[in-house]
């Protein structure tokens, strides 16, 4: 081979050579481009970080204890009923207009499974007294009733009831004189009751609380209060209600009379409005659980029952005698 064809050949394979090795006979680096202004990294493999396992307490916590319901309806020196208007529990639950209400069924304990018997209000006030309509379907003035009543067992076991109604007025009243209605004041339906007037001198203006709660002695066994048709919520808005009821339930709690012993205070609709019969039903006082809710079926019957053994007086021997007693709302003691 020529001369001049050797030192070619060798100058070829040279630069072949450097080629490969990176490196050009000028100096210059010969490799994969790099991203300009950023300084090559060298990659890695990084094993993946695994969260700690979470650590168990060494002491579990322990299950909350629950009450159980008493056997039998705990016994009551005083019990109180405020009987309301035309209201479902839907519209009252959780209503701005009824702070203090909703408020107050928090605290205490609720049936939210509670509903009125009939339509229109005076049906529900005659079950919630005598254990049964008596085949009354409407708010009649003359629609005596020839039965006894709650308050004729209240009598027999030794004690004293009364009835508190608002803007009545006089003792005993007859007919209506607004806002009172005789058609909230169902003990006046009862002949044994009107036309006695002994027995019928029970049945008073609501004032009468104020003193009759002055003092222990003078407290009844058994109270039924119905505020006016604007306070019960018949004619007026739900707040002027709670409004009312944010006066008297305080006055009434902290009233010598309702603090002495064991007393309850139940606060209930006769009906709601619309055709729906689920209304709210609150207990309050001694012995209740305090922020219980139970969507057990109950109605006007059952609470009758319950103040029955409350007060331990036996059953009228109606509807409230077959009716289920409200016990699981109070503490067992």
């Amino acid at each position: 081979m020529p001369s001049k064809q050797r030192t070619l050949l060798g100058v070829t394979v040279l630069l072949l050579g450097a080629i490969l090795t990176g490196v050009s006979l000028l100096g210059i680096v010969v490799g994969p481009p790099k991203t300009a202004g950023r300084p090559a990294i060298a990659q890695r493999a990084v094993a993946p970080t695994m969260a700690p396992a979470p650590t168990l307490p060494t002491t579990p916590t322990p299950a909350p204890t629950i009450q159980p319901s008493p056997a039998a309806t705990p016994a009551y020196d005083h019990v109180v009923v405020v009987v309301l208007e035309n209201r479902s529990l839907r519209t009252v639950s959780g209503n701005s207009e009824a702070p203090y209400l909703n408020a107050f069924a928090a605290r205490n304990a609720l049936a939210t499974g509670y509903s009125g018997v009939s339509h229109p209000s005076l049906p529900n006030y005659l079950a919630l007294t005598g254990g049964s309509t008596f085949g009354v379907a409407s708010d009649c003035s003359g629609c005596f009733i020839g039965a006894s009543s709650l308050a004729d067992r209240v009598e027999a076991a030794g004690l004293t009831w009364r009835a508190y109604n608002e803007s009545m007025p006089s003792p005993c009243f007859g007919g209506d004189a607004y806002p009172y209605a005789q058609k909230h004041d169902p003990f006046y339906y009862y002949n044994s009751i009107r036309q006695n007037p002994t027995r019928c001198s029970n049945i008073v203006p609501l004032t009468s609380l104020y003193r009759d709660f002055a003092t222990p002695a003078s407290t009844p066994a058994f109270s039924l209060v119905t505020p006016n048709l604007c306070n019960d919520g018949h004619d007026c808005s739900l707040a002027t209600t709670d409004g009312w009821l944010a006066r008297f339930v305080p006055a009434l709690m902290s009233s010598p009379g309702f603090g002495s012993g064991r007393s309850l205070l139940v606060i209930t609709y006769d009906e709601a409005e619309g055709g729906d019969d689920h209304v709210a039903t609150i207990f309050a006082g001694s012995g209740v659980r305090s922020g219980f809710t139970s969507a057990g079926r109950y109605d006007h019957y059952s609470l009758l029952r319950t103040v029955e053994d409350s007060l331990r007086l036996g059953s009228l021997g109606r509807e409230d005698q077959a009716a289920t007693s409200m016990k699981e709302f109070f503490l067992s003691v």
